[in-house]
């Protein structure tokens, strides 16, 4: 039977957006994404991070500062009784400075390929899975990977993340 899973934007949507996060000192939960987090491990859902990091294209940080970051992040998780499963990353951008990273790719959102990897890779229904994040990029993504996208305008991410999920439940979607 495929997994469900709930995939999260990272900046502006799990932690305050700073330009270029890289830093754990910089980082800061929004209101409810431990929370959230916590509440799709205990309803059955996978919990994976979907984020462009066009830091590392411009230069800005490597590869190795957001591996750093987002084991920081599944360790404060994990002291909560919280945990994400998988992280994917865009590492691309166009106008980058760094060569290996300049050019357009199909893994930047709005384009699906991280979420068509990660449904690929963990076996997820896309039908019973849902996409939260700060901007259009991150909607646009899920609809075109099939996933159901809900734009999070701020406050508690835990309220967002409940409302949609019961929702769409009672609405008898899976």
């Amino acid at each position: 039977m495929p997994n469900k899973a709930i995939f999260f934007d990272r900046d502006g949507t799990l932690n305050v957006d700073v330009h270029y996060l890289h830093e754990p000192a910089d980082f800061v939960w929004v209101e409810g994404a431990i929370e959230a987090i916590r509440w799709a491990n205990e309803h059955g859902y996978l919990v994976i991070v979907i984020t462009n990091q066009s830091g590392i294209a411009r230069g800005y940080y490597d590869e190795d500062a957001v591996h750093h970051l987002h084991r920081w992040m599944n360790a404060e998780l994990t002291a909560r009784g919280a945990h994400i499963d998988a992280f994917y990353y865009c590492p691309h951008h166009p106008e980058g400075r760094v060569p290996a990273y300049t050019r357009a790719c199909d893994c930047r959102k709005p384009a699906p390929g991280m979420i068509l990897r990660a449904m690929a890779e963990h076996d997820i229904d896309p039908a019973a899975s849902w996409m939260f994040g700060d901007a259009q990029s991150d909607v646009i993504a899920a609809d075109r990977a099939g996933v159901r996208g809900v734009h999070y305008a701020g406050g508690s991410l835990l309220a967002c993340v409940r409302e949609a999920v019961e929702a769409g439940v009672s609405a008898g979607r899976r």
